[in-house]
């Protein structure tokens, strides 16, 4: 991968893994109610479940949806409806640690499996291995693509559980917390507007 190529990939996948969308509307809410701490499972079960899910589509999987598209249908509607459970958790608890029906983070295996029903997961992957993947070296290619999303992803999302954790104190006021909840559940839902286009 030349130098060029590989200076558009590390902008495209920080640019896809800063900006907001499910995992860091959760990671946002997570760190806040949860403190950066207890999130950290969660954000390095999003950069595995993400890698693998980089593989998996490298290796065929997205050609596999592309000729089967009410398989990625399904997926949408998996992921919608689970984005949607996770937005009436988030929006309905009211104190700190409550952000979950068990009152703890979402673990690293709920997360990396999260990445496979998350539709902006879907379109980066898609879109990554349609264009950062050399035909002439496609394996070499897939793992290079998959490592700079490892190595650009982590630091993204966890900036926005650190951006929730400092604000842990502020919104321990039940208040502020409730409405903070809501707002962050009117976000991931909001996230979904993509996926239903």
């Amino acid at each position: 991968m030349d130098t060029a190529t590989l200076t558009a990939l590390v902008t495209f996948a920080f640019a896809t893994s800063i900006t907001p969308g499910p995992n860091n509307m959760m990671l946002f809410a997570s760190g806040v109610n949860f403190g950066f701490r207890r999130t950290i499972p969660h954000m390095l079960g999003i950069g595995a479940g993400f890698l693998s899910l980089l593989i998996g589509v490298g290796l065929g999987l997205g050609a596999l949806l592309a000729t089967v598209p009410v398989l990625y249908t399904g997926l949408k509607i998996a992921g919608g409806l689970y984005l949607l459970s996770i937005a009436w958790k988030i929006g309905s608890s009211r104190t700190l640690g409550e952000g979950s029906t068990s009152g703890r983070p979402m673990t690293f295996l709920g997360a990396a499996a999260f990445q496979w029903v998350n539709p902006k997961a879907w379109v980066m992957a898609v879109t990554a291995m349609t264009v950062y993947v050399d035909d002439q070296s496609y394996l070499s290619s897939v793992i290079i693509v998959g490592v700079v999303f490892a190595a650009v992803n982590l630091p993204s999302v966890s900036t926005w559980a650190g951006f929730g954790s400092v604000l842990r104190e502020w919104l321990s006021v039940p208040a502020r917390l409730k409405w903070f909840n809501i707002t962050m559940a009117l976000l991931l839902v909001a996230s979904l507007w993509p996926m239903l286009r």
